[in-house]
């Protein structure tokens, strides 16, 4: 089956820089209809950075500048690098996998704190 897995959360200070990444298995893999979302406390999941289906890019106003998303296609596996990081940031960072078919798949999450 479809599985996506995140990794490389944790705690980082305001101002620090993580890389996360989303392996993805059970599927062709391609960039396109990749993308990553957040959820903090108390909020809805939203949109940080995706690509779509035609390869466009699309940044949260709130990242642009800071965040980049990116992809190997060797290793199956798309990347959220994220530098500048602030208190805000802090959430649980999903990946999303948007098949050719229109169907979701989504990964369990990895939590990404900032603070000092």
């Amino acid at each position: 089956q479809v599985q996506l897995v995140e990794s490389g959360g944790g705690l980082v200070q305001p101002g620090g820089s993580l890389r996360l990444s989303c392996a993805v298995s059970g599927i062709i893999f391609s960039i396109n209809g990749m993308g990553w979302y957040r959820q903090a406390p108390g909020k809805e999941r939203e949109l940080v950075a995706r690509i779509t289906s035609g390869g466009s890019i699309n940044y949260a106003d709130s990242v642009k500048g800071r965040f980049t998303i990116s992809g190997d296609n060797a290793k199956s596996t798309v990347y959220l690098q994220m530098n500048s990081l602030k208190p805000e940031d802090t959430a649980v960072y999903y990946c999303q996998k948007v098949s050719a078919y229109g169907t979701d798949y989504w990964g369990k999450g990895t939590l990404v704190t900032v603070s000092s």
